[in-house]
């Protein structure tokens, strides 16, 4: 009888359930420079300030002549898009990547263009309204109100508006009189009871801003310690007698592939004779990758007016490619030679030296590379912790799974296991798999350093 196949087993990235905090007061209390505190004294690559300003509603013609005029409430919940700004921290809450709009103050007006937030760990929103709604208090991990003197806020106002917003004196006075101090009292006051922490004097309150990176610090450690026990357990042992999932494609096993092999592992191989036989693996390779996309038949007409049944790349018929930095640039040589139009996307992921984590430190994809076959390049295959978050990031970029195929010369079966369980429909290409895990070596021998 045919064997069941495993269940397929679902894994999250280090910046899924992304930590979110939420900051409220007064215009001009300081909400933006406590933010931009906390990141400081944070001093990590992934906390994102998302502004409550970019969900400012488009503005009727109507509704414009009055903000030209000073006389269009912004102060007032009704302004805001909660609907919009739910939306996208519900994505980010889950990890996905989320494209948050730009808004213009000096054409009162949202603009076309929008700029994206994806794999960020923590996420602070602050805005005069970041403790209003009840649906976004439901997604923050923590809840900030700065408490602020009003003639200083007022001070603040009138510096921002004018330096920065183009706006004149009495305007903005006009703004604060007529919309910002009564809202203030209806709106922005009352949500002080849904805050966890009480911020007087914004960023003077040296102790507050210890208190919340300390939080911080202790609900990103234990994260860390939840994904990496997520890791451990997909790589827990199976009977070594089971064979690898049929996504796993190993090249056959030839007398000239065993002479490379030899050739490669040797350490007193010079490096000019590695480079050439590992572009020669890499080529052959990034071949049988080809070799499992998928192909449709096609009809053509040679020169000579004959008839010939061939086959053509599914879908748009381009192949993109993503190289995981430094090491898979070691197979884009193979890539050029198999695939000389191959888009190339970029990737840095590490791991981190204290925990072992994999974190994503750069990314770079080619556009509309969703529509496109894309080869996943990695020399080596160790725990496997890089090869699933390639993977996840690619999936949340909206490439499908079956349009993936990865490819490495040496990988581990603990890591090939991984990534069978987790992602069974993308294929994977090896040169030659073995029972331990080891260390890269790879790119430092092609590299030469």
């Amino acid at each position: 009888m045919p064997s069941t196949p495993a269940p397929v087993v679902h894994y999250n990235p280090p910046w899924a359930n992304t930590h979110i905090i939420g900051i409220a007061g007064s215009s001009g209390s300081g909400k933006t420079s406590l933010a931009m505190k906390i990141v400081s004294a944070l001093n990590l690559p992934w906390v994102v300030i998302l502004s409550m300003d970019s969900f400012y509603k488009t503005l009727t013609p109507e509704q414009s002549q009055l903000a030209f005029k000073c006389e269009y409430d912004f102060d007032a919940p009704d302004a805001i898009d909660f609907d919009i700004l739910v939306e996208k921290l519900r994505d980010l809450k889950a990890g996905r990547k989320a494209e948050i709009p730009v808004y213009s103050f000096e054409k009162h007006q949202r603009q076309p263009e929008t700029t994206t937030i994806y794999s960020c760990h923590v996420l602070i929103l602050e805005g005069i309204f970041a403790l209003h709604d009840p649906r976004v208090l439901e997604l923050l991990d923590m809840k900030i109100f700065v408490d602020t003197d009003a003639d200083v806020c007022l001070a603040r106002r009138l510096n921002r508006d004018i330096k920065h917003r183009g706006r004149e004196v009495y305007g903005a006075i006009k703004q604060w009189m007529n919309f910002v101090k009564p809202n203030f009292e209806l709106y922005v006051e009352p949500q002080k009871k849904n805050a966890d922490i009480m911020v007087p004097r914004g960023i003077e309150n040296v102790t507050a801003i210890q208190m919340i990176v300390k939080h911080i610090q202790r609900a990103l450690e234990q994260k860390s310690q939840e994904h990496l026990e997520t890791l451990r357990k997909l790589g827990q042992a199976q009977d070594k007698d089971e064979p690898l999932a049929s996504n796993i494609k190993a090249l056959t096993d030839t007398p000239q592939l065993r002479g490379m092999h030899t050739i490669l592992h040797d350490a007193d191989t010079p490096r000019e004779d590695f480079v050439f036989y590992f572009d020669r693996m890499a080529t052959l390779l990034i071949e049988r990758a080809m070799d499992h996309l998928d192909y449709i038949v096609t009809d053509i007409t040679t020169k000579q007016e004959m008839p010939y049944t061939g086959c053509r790349i599914a879908g748009s018929g381009q192949v993109d490619a993503v190289v995981i930095l430094r090491s898979g640039g070691t197979l884009e040589s193979g890539l050029r030679r198999v695939v000389p139009d191959a888009h190339v996307g970029r990737a840095l992921i590490q791991s981190n030296a204290r925990t072992g984590e994999p974190e994503l430190h750069y990314l770079k994809l080619p556009p509309r590379l969703h529509e496109n076959c894309v080869l996943i390049l990695d020399p080596q295959v160790a725990s496997g912790a890089a090869a699933l978050m390639a993977i996840t990031v690619l999936r949340d970029y909206g490439v499908k799974e079956e349009n993936m195929v990865f490819v490495t010369y040496l990988a581990s079966i603990g890591g090939l296991r991984r990534l069978a369980k987790v992602f069974p429909k993308v294929r994977v290409v090896v040169g030659r798999i073995q029972e331990s895990f080891e260390r890269r070596w790879i790119d430092e021998r092609y590299f030469g350093c």
